[in-house]
């Protein structure tokens, strides 16, 4: 559901029921971190399921380009973006088995595991020596900066030909200008406006991330859920939602490599 949606919604209630209901004060709605999952957001390529009504991922008004949130299903305009604040940045070596055996996501592969190095080429596809299929992912943990200025946690993960949009990304943050201070700002510190552009190769038409800078945060808030967002991650408090495709290329990306 989109922010306008959800407004509309809550314009509809009486008076008097959201007069009660700003008297809450969150019970129920606090868990433990190892029960939450932080949702990943993803763009809508043209064979993705959010595309079609008869899938279960079918989303109300999507259409190719947008980014969308795959826990909540919420929606963001690919030309007119969404606003985020970057926190962690890691690579992952995902593990899958190929959709022609069955499909089914196998788990991560450690950073240090040899079977990365061993790894050979089916088109474009890295296989590895056991014939599962390996996925190198840049998880870029973000806070989405909402409309209303509140945040939510969330996880643009870049693959295949997102790639070098991840790493044009970290050039940009790692090339900043230096503080007065001479030191560097916190990756935390700043805005960042993801949208998606179009773009072509010999495999097709797909959409891709376009990143741009918008400066730094303007908010004590956002500075301090930034900084406490990366804590908690590097602490290994909070985690990402698990795969739960059944191949490489079922999770919303169906990019032509």
């Amino acid at each position: 559901m989109n922010n306008a949606v959800a407004n509309k919604k809550n314009a509809e209630l009486s008076t008097d029921v959201m007069a009660l209901i700003n008297e809450s004060t969150g019970e129920g709605t606090v868990f433990d971190s190892s029960e939450l999952q932080i949702p990943f957001i993803r763009l809508i390529q043209a064979m993705s399921p959010q595309l079609s009504k008869k899938k279960t991922e079918y989303i109300e008004g999507a259409s190719q380009g947008d980014a969308f949130n795959t826990v909540t299903k919420e929606l963001w305009d690919g030309e007119k973006g969404l606003t985020v604040i970057v926190c962690v940045q890691t690579t992952k070596y995902l593990e899958f088995v190929p959709r022609e055996s069955g499909g089914g996501f196998q788990g991560e592969l450690r950073a240090d595991d040899p079977d990365i190095f061993k790894t050979s080429r089916n088109g474009a596809k890295e296989i590895l020596p056991n014939g599962n299929e390996m996925v190198k992912s840049d998880q870029h943990f973000c806070l989405v900066i909402n409309d209303d200025g509140s945040t939510q946690p969330a996880i643009i993960d870049m693959k295949s030909t997102q790639l070098k949009v991840s790493k044009r990304w970290k050039s940009m943050i790692s090339m900043e200008r230096p503080l007065p201070s001479g030191k560097k700002p916190d990756c935390y510190t700043m805005r960042w406006r993801l949208s998606s552009i179009e773009q072509s190769n010999d495999k097709g038409t797909f959409a891709n991330w376009q990143v741009d800078k918008v400066g730094f945060v303007e908010t004590v808030q956002h500075l301090n859920e930034g900084k406490a967002f990366r804590e908690s991650i590097l602490e290994g408090a909070v985690k990402a939602a698990p795969e739960e495709s059944s191949s490489s290329s079922d999770n919303g990306d169906d990019i032509p490599f």
